[in-house]
């Protein structure tokens, strides 16, 4: 996510804390919540993609099935 966006979302954060965010700031703030979320759990994902755990048996499984 661009540093700007990011700058938004911290700004929207700090004035909903003295005052009422318009009703168009509260959806600029959803949307941007929510695609910093999403690009957040892709780069898991990828992450996550490659982790493998050992089972009581010993054996090693992927933490995520393909």
């Amino acid at each position: 996510m661009e540093k700007s966006k990011i700058e938004r979302i911290n700004y929207l954060a700090r004035k909903s804390k003295t005052e009422e965010l318009t009703p168009e700031e509260k959806a600029e703030q959803k949307q941007l919540r929510d695609e910093y979320r999403e690009g957040f759990r892709r780069s898991l994902i990828g992450q996550l993609e490659n982790v493998y755990v050992v089972d009581e048996n010993g054996k090693e499984k992927k933490l995520i099935k393909d």
